[in-house]
């Protein structure tokens, strides 16, 4: 009888650490709770998502947002069709005209790489340095970029494919081809958040005039903050 009690005693025990012991990853990982934070623009205001699946990058945006290293910086290059770039920690005090791209917190963030998170419009993903300097590519410390890009048919993604080794599910052609995006980065710069309210800002930014660099020749400043509190609207 007390051997039986035992062994009940150990089984029970081993369910209970397991259970602590997964508990405490998923505690470790954001756990269910999906994090969004808004950026005010002049241009107005978006709300991004920030994904689970890539917890070094969302934890690393959170912590700069929550401190406000975002706040005052610039949208300082912009591409259309392409993308919008910031987080410069150097465009806080720009000078007209000056270059901007360079500035840095003093490390990287390990890739996370995640097929099914892709370069579909709205995608927030981290700018890192060439392959040549950067052959793990490592993600920028906080440096990012919001995808705009274009609507791709069949034949054009299967150029992609061919031409640079890429695979898109029908899912991801599907939205390439309906909302667009940039696929031929997909795998090689970590997607970690997407653009749930606001994607006319993009569109607005991205139509901006631009000088050398392909900076806004008027400054488009940023402003971060964490929604404790966000519902995203449900979709009809």
């Amino acid at each position: 009888m007390i051997t039986k009690k035992i062994t009940f005693l150990l089984v029970f025990l081993s369910f209970f650490f397991c259970a602590f012991s997964q508990n405490a990853d998923k505690q470790k990982k954001g756990g269910d709770k999906v994090f969004y934070v808004k950026i005010e623009t002049s241009y107005g205001d978006m709300v991004v998502k920030l994904y689970n699946e890539t917890p070094k990058h969302r934890d690393n945006f959170l912590k700069l947002v929550k401190e406000g290293n975002y706040d005052g910086l610039l949208f300082h290059r912009v591409i259309k069709d392409f993308m919008i770039q910031g987080g410069d920690p150097n465009s806080r005090t720009a000078k007209p005209g000056q270059m901007l791209g360079d500035g840095e917190l003093g490390y990287t963030i390990p890739a996370e790489f995640v097929p099914t998170l892709f370069h579909k419009k709205g995608a927030l993903a981290a700018a890192r340095q060439a392959d040549q300097v950067n052959p793990t590519k490592a993600s920028s410390s906080c440096q990012f970029y919001i995808v705009q890009g274009n609507k791709w048919d069949a034949n054009r993604l299967a150029m992609v494919e061919q031409r640079m080794g890429k695979h898109f599910t029908p899912e991801q052609a599907q939205v390439y081809a309906t909302l667009g995006g940039t696929p031929f980065l997909d795998g090689d710069y970590t997607v970690f958040g997407e653009v749930v309210e606001g994607m006319e800002v993009i569109d607005k930014i991205a139509a901006t005039q631009t000088g050398p660099n392909d900076r806004p020749v008027e400054d488009v400043k940023m402003k971060m903050s964490l929604l404790e509190s966000y519902k995203p609207a449900v979709s009809k």
